[in-house]
């Protein structure tokens, strides 16, 4: 059956993974940086940097989140070198693109990602004109997404109202907080067919496939 999402004045959307393929060869690069950034910072051999660094993102949201409470990490220097990496592989889809400027409404990008990362990538998808507002890691004190705070402070500074917004996210945990607020959740991703969390409302193999679903 067609998702009936008549309801919905605002569309809120992740950025990585989201906007973008899972495919697309940008945040396996990212972790990478992360990993030999925790091992610097550590002194831990790789290996037990890459689990640490999976260990604060499963904790605390983001790996910088972690690094923050637990080594004083200052984030701009942790931000601007994991995302300093190559977008070769990073391409416009105007399918896309013209899918999501069909939607009647608001459209609004919800990131972990920091300003720059966010900017950076949307002028590569060619979706710098597309959105009507971007909330990003900075404008949450970089306190991530699944925290209920920052859904709040999100939804104050847009004027969201959850009743009337479908929330698209590559993350289960991150539609968690959306769907207790009243919002439709649409997980999105390789694995959104075998989910089975009840505060998921739809499902797709990717945010192209499910906006021309509708």
């Amino acid at each position: 059956m067609r998702p009936d999402l008549a309801h919905v004045t605002t569309w809120l959307f992740d950025l990585d993974h989201t906007l973008y393929p899972f495919e697309a060869n940008v945040m396996s690069l990212v972790e990478k940086r992360m990993s030999a950034f925790v091992a610097r910072e550590t002194g831990l051999p790789p290996e037990e940097a890459f689990q640490l660094q999976k260990r604060y993102l499963n904790e605390h949201g983001t790996t910088l989140a972690g690094l923050m409470k637990h080594h004083n990490v200052e984030p701009r220097r942790f931000l601007d070198e994991v995302h300093d990496v190559p977008l070769d592989d990073l391409h416009a889809d105007h399918e896309l693109n013209a899918l999501i400027t069909a939607l009647p409404g608001r459209k609004i990008v919800f990131t972990n990602g920091d300003e720059k990362h966010a900017v950076r990538l949307l002028n590569k998808l060619e979706m710098d004109s597309l959105f009507d507002g971007l909330f990003h890691l900075e404008h949450a004190n970089y306190v991530p997404k699944p925290n209920l705070v920052t859904f709040e402070l999100m939804m104050a500074a847009h004027l969201v109202s959850p009743r009337d917004t479908a929330f698209f996210e590559d993350s289960p945990r991150n539609l968690k907080p959306a769907h207790g607020l009243g919002m439709t959740t649409v997980l999105v991703g390789p694995h959104a067919a075998g989910n089975l969390d009840g505060f998921v409302d739809h499902r797709s193999p990717s945010l192209k496939a499910f906006l021309q679903s509708i």
